[in-house]
Parts: C-alpha cells; structure tokens; sequence
C-alpha cells in the first residue's frame, strides 16, 4: 500500500470526522446519547451505501472505496463513543436506557445498512 492510499484515507477521515463534530453541536441534548446514535444509524446507512455499491459496480476505484468506506465513515461513526456512553449509562445505574440506547443502536444500524445497499441498488 502506497502513501497515496493513506492520503485518500486521511482526507476521507477529517472529512467524516468533520461530520461527526458537526451533528456534536446540534441543539439538542438530553440524557440520552441520541446524537450519537443518530451519527451511527447515519454511519451504517451510509457505508451501506457504499458497500452496495461497490458490489453492483466493479469499476469503482479501489482509492474512492478507500476515501468513503475507510475515511468518511471511519471519521464519521462513533462506536467507541457509543460504547463508552452505553458504559456510563450502566455505571449510573441508568440500565433501561442503557439496554434501549444499545439495543436501538444496533437493530438501527444494522436496518441502516440493509437501506444503504437497497438504495444503492436502485441508483445502480
């Protein structure tokens, strides 16, 4: 792998990560992480997306598949995040919305990526 393939994965990093940040300063705080979960549903929807069409199209090039799939959405998605907020909400004995928020976070993220192959297929 050359240095032209970890600058493609950079860009597409700051980039995700930009994204993240800026659903981080929408208005909207409560208790619950909703935020994040929001980013992570987003997130899976999204490399979906990408992942659908990568498989419906053999010409995408392997360093936009690099920019989106490893940059964008490995900037974007917040797994740690979300596992260290599922943790807190257990350590403060909040254990519904900590069962509810992982729950929510994978059923949501998982349906995000079967919408982001189905969507994919459909502009294919």
């Amino acid at each position: 792998m050359g240095f032209l393939e970890f600058l493609f994965v950079a860009f597409g990093g700051a980039v995700g990560s930009m994204g993240r940040y800026a659903i981080s300063l929408l208005p909207f705080k409560t208790g619950f992480p909703i935020l994040t979960l929001i980013t992570n549903i987003i997130g899976a929807a999204l490399i979906g997306f990408i992942a659908g069409v990568v498989s419906n199209n053999g010409d995408v090039s392997p360093n936009a598949v690099l920019f989106w799939k490893t940059g964008v959405c490995g900037g974007f998605t917040t797994f740690s995040t979300f596992s260290l907020e599922a943790f807190t909400l257990f350590e403060n004995k909040a254990y519904l919305s900590g069962g509810i928020y992982i729950f929510l976070s994978v059923v949501c993220c998982l349906a995000g990526i079967l919408c982001g192959k189905k969507l994919s297929a459909v502009i294919n």
